[in-house]
């Protein structure tokens, strides 16, 4: 099926009723969550998987992938109005767009930044339309070697690039594959990790992990934190919205080379989409700039190019994830588990064996980024009166959502106590420095880990050098390998005193 067919196909699809009103829920409530601080997408998208359940696939990602991307285009304006970054990705934002809020420009900033929202996306769908296939027809080819030896990479990838030191990162990874083999062996029907439990014989949900770490958790987190928006209040008046022709003429080429930063960096695994996109694409512009030392002081530049790299790494992250099977970051697993809940194998026959599935979820990416360009900029006053509600309020509301969703899984008080244990345990990771989003992608990718092992050693009649013989394989380990070496070298490197580092420095200036 040519490209001209696919996109037919993909604009049959998504223009359903069925799928348009899910598109338009899914980037709705993705918006809402995106202002208000605290929340975050991945507490939303858990909360709302299991209303996914009876809906057909394509919907469920549609929705889905709307709260994903919608919460990129919600999370500047609480970064813009208040300080407070609605998202990780959107932190970067604060830097220059409150700094134009409190020079009574956060109308213009507001209205940039959703141009520069729609601009990265539309850029990133463009790559996903032309890359997606013929990356997935040379994915076609992969053996199960292959598949594991790239999952070891994907793994490796996720938690060594992480937020804070790679060896905690890869051992929330490590901690996550022992999560995913909690239940009976396929092979062997022996029990593995239940503890007599036999509520853990079918192993542990994905809705229960998620809501678990990224929804209880984050919320605890927030509130211990005092984080929220109330006591807070801004005004943005009409008038102020249309920016400035000298504000026009200083965007397009931040919106340019955000574009191309945020799409490179979704299409690596494990780099942690947006957030990595939007400060990589700030440090870029900050240093291509004549005028540097203006930065942090209200520049357009500086929230225009994060803003376009963010949605285009949130676009462009579905590409290793729906053709390689590999999520980049905790949301793509997600995603990965809302296709395996639904009965799809994630992979290259995504595109072949459920053409309408993928395709009306590309051509869905335009629909809701369109949906988001028109809903955006009027709806900006009434974002300005949410952020006033004290976050006190909004709590209780999301443990309660939780709590019920949890339950409607298998009406289950079980699912509802290991939800309640594993926030507990995730709080204390957290508190030590611990990742959550590593252990997702741990617990996401560990079965398919161990299925693509057995499967190659049956093959090979037990000899492990079938993971070396084949040059994709090779290759993959190859890369892991120097990653972890990385790693280990950045664990053992003796640190220099800082007295000593104070002390060198001085002597240089002197010599001087």
């Amino acid at each position: 099926m040519g490209l001209i067919e696919s996109l037919e196909l993909g604009l049959v699809t998504a223009l359903t009723l069925e799928n348009l009103f899910y598109c338009f829920v899914g980037v709705s409530v993705g918006m809402i969550v995106g202002v208000l601080p605290g929340i975050g997408h991945l507490a939303a998208i858990s909360l709302l998987m299991p209303l996914t359940f009876h809906v057909p696939a394509t919907a469920a990602l549609v929705m889905l992938a709307g709260i994903y991307y919608g919460a990129q285009y919600g999370g500047s304006i609480a970064s813009i109005l208040l300080n407070l970054p609605g998202t990780a990705s959107s932190a970067v934002i604060c830097l220059d767009g409150y700094p134009m809020a409190q020079k009574g420009r956060a109308g213009s900033a507001l209205m940039i930044t959703t141009i520069a929202s729609f601009f990265g996306s539309c850029v990133a769908i463009i790559v996903l339309i032309f890359l997606a296939p013929p990356l997935a027809r040379i994915a076609m080819n992969f053996q199960s070697a292959d598949y594991f030896s790239m999952m070891v990479l994907g793994l490796v990838a996720a938690g060594s690039i992480s937020q804070g030191k790679p060896a905690m990162g890869l051992a929330s990874m490590l901690l996550g594959l022992i999560i995913g083999l909690v239940g009976i062996d396929v092979n062997s029907g022996a029990m593995r990790l239940t503890f007599g439990m036999p509520e853990l014989m079918d192993g542990v949900s994905i809705i229960v992990i998620a809501m678990a770490l990224f929804g209880v958790t984050e919320v605890i987190a927030s509130v211990g934190n005092g984080f929220g928006a109330g006591g807070k209040s801004t005004t943005v008046t009409w008038g102020t919205l249309m920016p400035t022709r000298d504000e026009w003429r200083q965007t397009p080429w931040p919106l340019v080379r955000g574009a191309a930063v945020g799409t490179g960096v979704g299409l690596l695994p494990g780099t942690g989409g947006g957030s990595m996109a939007s400060f990589m694409a700030y440090a870029v512009e900050k240093r291509a700039s004549r005028r540097p030392e203006t930065f942090g002081t209200g520049n357009v530049a500086g929230i225009t190019a994060p803003e376009s790299a963010n949605n285009a790494a949130a676009q462009s992250a579905f590409i290793p994830t729906l053709t390689l099977g590999i999520p980049g970051d905790a949301i793509m697993a997600l995603m990965l588990g809302a296709l395996l809940i639904h009965g799809i194998a994630p992979g290259p026959r995504v595109v072949t064996e459920s053409p309408d599935l993928f395709w009306g979820l590309v051509v869905s990416f335009l629909i809701g980024n369109l949906m988001l360009l028109i809903l955006n900029i009027p709806l900006i006053q009434l974002w300005v009166r949410i952020l006033q509600i004290p976050y006190r309020l909004l709590f209780p509301a999301i443990i309660l959502l939780i709590c019920v969703g949890v339950y409607s899984l298998e009406r289950s008080v079980f699912d509802v106590l290991l939800v309640a244990g594993m926030s507990a345990v995730g709080f204390v990771l957290m508190r030590l420095g611990f990742e959550a989003a590593p252990l997702l992608l741990g617990f996401i990718l560990g079965p398919m880990l161990e299925e693509n092992l057995r499967r190659s050693l049956l093959l090979s009649r037990g000899d492990p050098m079938i993971f070396l013989e084949r040059p994709v394989s090779a290759t993959f380990l190859g890369l892991s390998v120097l990653m972890l070496a990385w790693v280990l070298w950045g664990v053992v490197r003796p640190q220099r005193p800082a007295d000593e580092t104070t002390t060198s420095k001085s002597m240089r200036e002197s010599m001087k």
